[in-house]
């Protein structure tokens, strides 16, 4: 089979389950927020969400390190389709409002470790079958199916939510979980890594000391998750507040608020076929140094905009440099690291990504409220472009952005180098992805 062809399959099955995860994500917070009123009961939902992914993220490495990764996918997508229809019968059995509040905590709390365990499994298992100049555009096609998705599914899961009762809501995220599940499994044939394949008796607490130490002593990683880490803790006011901003400054009409996340939306599914169609500078971190700086001055725009029409062009803005960051920074950790130890990488990098920005708003929501988040903006703004002035001359970082000659990681991606190879992957992927 054709690794194009294995690509536009695998992107396909991950876009049927991203959206119904979304549209339940959407359906539980609005549900939440309807039925109990109370920020405190919002503040567990949103703990259920993230402390337990938070835990699980470096096991999860480990996992992905020694098991096939196909199938560890197959299994975190059929245990949160399992919980999401133990709700579902919850509700449609008539458990509504406090009685099912404590199965909507759990769902949400298996929810965030089944992704916590798919994330680290998706980002080691592209390398597999991925030819290594390819990498980059496939990551960014899977940044524009998720921003495409993102943009679709709190409009559709409103429309659902006052058409339907909340447990066939649910119930549309389990067939689309299982139609996923089912391509996976029958449509997609990648062998398991060869690790997968060896019978070994390390413990996992060994397998997990190993993936810190390697993070540890690797002089890349170092520099590279300390610049990830600032970047994100920089970001939360941009990411967590502007809805806040948008309020208190021109009004709390509800279309101001979908405004603006559609406007972004948008502009991360520009960003994402961009990266698609360019791939990219050829060292990958002059890509993340492209991004941080237009996010950063848009950060810095979003603090100082007169009204509220100007306002949505840097908020776009922000969105379509996005997927250049994120595509990017996947690709770096799977061109440097060790194939035997990606995953743990992986798992490492997603415990940084999913904690950074909730600890920036440990300072930063408290600060809103006696600071105006106009000057927080401004302030995290120009601070992400300092940091990008400080980052730009660290020789390991920019020498580290090259690809290496060997890419680590790519697996069986290293027999797939034929003519396709060459040609243009995100038309087809594309193309065949969005008719499916």
């Amino acid at each position: 089979m054709s690794w194009k062809r294995t690509a536009t399959l695998f992107l396909v099955s991950q876009a049927l389950s991203l959206f119904g995860t979304a549209l339940v994500q959407y359906a539980l917070l609005w549900h939440v927020t309807l039925t109990t009123k109370s920020g405190v009961v919002m503040t567990v939902y949103i703990l259920c969400g993230f402390v337990p992914a938070f835990f699980v993220s470096p096991f999860a490495g480990v996992w992905a390190d020694r098991m096939d990764r196909k199938r560890l996918m197959i299994l975190s997508d059929g245990t949160i389709a399992l919980v999401t229809l133990l709700l579902a019968l919850v509700m449609q059995r008539g458990g509504q409002g406090g009685q099912a509040m404590w199965l909507i905590m759990l769902t949400a709390a298996v929810r965030a470790v089944g992704q916590a365990v798919q994330m680290p499994a998706v980002g080691a298992f592209l390398p597999q079958f991925v030819p290594p100049d390819q990498l980059t555009r496939i990551n960014g096609i899977q940044s524009t199916i998720q921003s495409a998705t993102f943009f679709g599914a709190p409009v559709l899961a409103g429309f659902l939510m006052s058409v339907w009762p909340l447990a066939w809501v649910f119930l549309l995220d389990v067939v689309t979980a299982a139609v996923a599940i089912a391509m996976l499994a029958f449509l997609v044939h990648v062998p398991p890594h060869e690790r997968a394949a060896k019978a070994e008796h390390v413990s996992y607490f060994e397998d997990l000391a190993a993936g810190f130490v390697y993070v540890r002593g690797h002089r890349f990683f170092l520099a590279y998750f300390a610049f990830v880490g600032g970047l994100l803790i920089l970001v939360a006011p941009a990411a967590f507040l502007t809805p806040l901003q948008v309020t208190r400054t021109y009004g709390s009409d509800v279309w101001r608020l979908t405004a603006i996340e559609m406007v972004f939306s948008v502009g991360m599914m520009i960003g994402g076929a961009l990266m698609a169609a360019w791939g990219g500078f050829r060292n990958r971190i002059h890509t993340m140094f492209l991004s941080t700086g237009i996010m950063g001055a848009c950060t810095v725009l979003l603090g100082v905009m007169p009204n509220f029409w100007v306002y949505l062009v840097p908020m776009g803005v922000f969105g379509l440099a996005l997927p250049l960051y994120n595509a990017a920074a996947m690709v770096l950790v799977q061109e440097q690291s060790e194939p035997e130890l990606l995953g743990r990488v992986m798992g490492v990098f997603t415990m940084l990504s999913m904690s950074m920005m909730p600890l920036g708003m440990l300072i930063f929501g408290p600060l809103a409220e006696v600071v105006r988040i106009e000057w927080l903006l401004i302030a995290t703004g120009a601070a992400m472009l300092l940091q990008l002035l400080w980052v730009s001359r660290n020789r390991t970082l920019v020498e580290g952005g090259l690809a290496p000659a060997t890419p680590a990681g790519t697996g069986d991606a290293n027999d797939a180098k034929t003519e396709d190879a060459t040609t243009d992957v995100a038309t087809d992927a594309t193309t065949d992805a969005t008719t499916a």
